[in-house]
């Protein structure tokens, strides 16, 4: 028998029947199932309509309000009011509002709801950031998931995995980001169908856990059923700090068998942009130098960390943001929120003259809070720039780490970060 990867180690120990082979179907079972105000009321519907009365394990079930939320109109607001009220009637005590909660995906992690060897089921397509806890999150469709709310468990076929090395350090202005989307380039967004991403090597101890979300959030970007990350110290130490039992981090076989392999060298990787229409479409700053923009958007369910905001702050500091142009931040969670006001990262992004919003998925995905209009461009640290994404068909959006973000935001176009003119206070001294 030939070993093993991390995805099917982790598959193995919550398969219920079925083999554990690529091409195979098994029956797993996942340790919490996650929804939101969009996912959450189709899959409440449907679990009404097979005649499930009750659900699994209220205590493994995440429902939280981040896509509509704040709610922008009435859908929403009855939208979210549908998912508060499954939640009351199924006795789910994990229902997170505005104000008390933030975009899911993050939110699950600071829960202490994922970690070495778990798996999360989620109807939402950025559900594989679990990936960067050295667990599984596995993306379904809200009919799936309704099935899941009431057996706690769901088929699937077994994917292929696909083997990316990491090697060296980045450099500085450098971040995650980058990572995925110079895998994105190299591959394309079907590059990893039908697969699994597996990130490992030396590389990997470089990286913070808020490097490993950027990393695995934009797995499905590479066209990856989900992703996983060698769990390490760092990862043990983390599950610690979020109140987790630490357990021994799932690693493959020395004989694993891989689709393909893969080597990222980070010493020598720059900051890449993904020009539109495609997450794929990465370009150097130097080829997409001078590029105006209107809006600047930092926030997403990886890439409104505590880690960008403190990156967007280092360019920001004592600087001002372009005439013409808007700048808004969102940081992923209320936690993230507070611990930036208590830095006073909130306070600099205003006198910089930013829009600091409450978490929410809002713009990222065209929803609200942030809307592009026709002929109108953006930078922004989100996971997809497809026509449209981010509003009208005829804006356009450009994808890039929090540093370069930023330096847009004071340039007004395009620009490495560290080419722009010196701080005058700092100059002066």
């Amino acid at each position: 028998m030939t070993g093993r990867s991390i995805s099917e180690k982790i598959l193995a120990t919550h398969c219920l029947s079925g083999e554990i082979r690529p091409g195979a179907i098994a029956t797993i079972r996942p340790d919490t199932v996650l929804l939101n105000d969009v996912s959450g009321p189709l899959a409440f519907e449907n679990f009404a309509a097979m005649g499930a009365k009750g659900v699994f394990d209220p205590s493994r079930i995440v429902l939280v309000a981040d896509h509509f939320a704040p709610a922008p109109d009435i859908t929403a607001a009855g939208a979210i009011r549908m998912t508060q009220d499954f939640a009351k009637a199924q006795g789910i005590e994990h229902y997170y509002d505005p104000g008390r909660g933030g975009i899911e995906h993050t939110l699950l992690a600071e829960l202490g709801m994922i970690g070495h060897g778990q798996i999360v089921f989620g109807a939402d397509s950025h559900t594989c950031t679990a990936g960067a806890f050295n667990g599984l999150g596995i993306g379904f469709g809200s009919t799936d998931l309704a099935a899941a709310l009431a057996t706690g468990q769901l088929w699937m076929r077994v994917p292929d995995t696909i083997r990316v090395e990491l090697v060296g350090t980045l450099p500085h202005f450098t971040a995650g980001k980058d990572i995925i989307l110079e895998l994105i380039r190299r591959i394309g967004t079907d590059g990893a169908a039908d697969a699994a991403l597996e990130f490992g090597g030396p590389g990997v101890a470089t990286l913070s856990m808020d490097a490993r979300m950027a990393v695995a959030n934009m797995a499905v970007e590479a066209g990856a059923d989900w992703c996983v990350f060698e769990g390490d110290d760092l990862s043990l130490q983390d599950m610690a700090a979020r109140g987790m039992t630490p357990c021994p981090p799932v690693l493959p076989d020395a004989d694993a068998v891989y689709r393909d392999r893969l080597t990222i060298e980070l010493d020598g990787l720059a900051p890449v942009v993904a020009r539109p229409p495609s997450p794929a479409a990465g370009a150097s700053l130097e080829a997409l130098r001078g590029q105006k923009v209107d809006q600047v958007y930092v926030g997403n369910c990886a890439n409104g960390t505590i880690t960008d905001l403190r990156q967007v702050a280092e360019i920001l500091r004592g600087r001002r943001i372009a005439p013409g142009v808007r700048m808004v931040v969102v940081p992923a969670t209320q936690r993230i929120w507070r611990k930036a006001l208590a830095e006073g990262l909130l306070d600099l992004f205003a006198e910089a003259g930013a829009a600091v919003s409450t978490p929410t998925c809002g713009a990222c995905f065209g929803g609200h809070m942030g809307i592009l209009a026709a002929g109108e461009t953006a930078i922004a640290t989100t996971n997809r720039n497809f026509r449209g994404r981010m509003g009208h068909p005829d804006s356009q959006v450009f994808l890039a780490n929090a540093w370069v973000a930023a330096a847009a935001a004071v340039a007004g176009e395009i620009i490495p970060p560290g080419e722009l003119p010196p701080i005058p206070a700092l100059e002066a001294a």
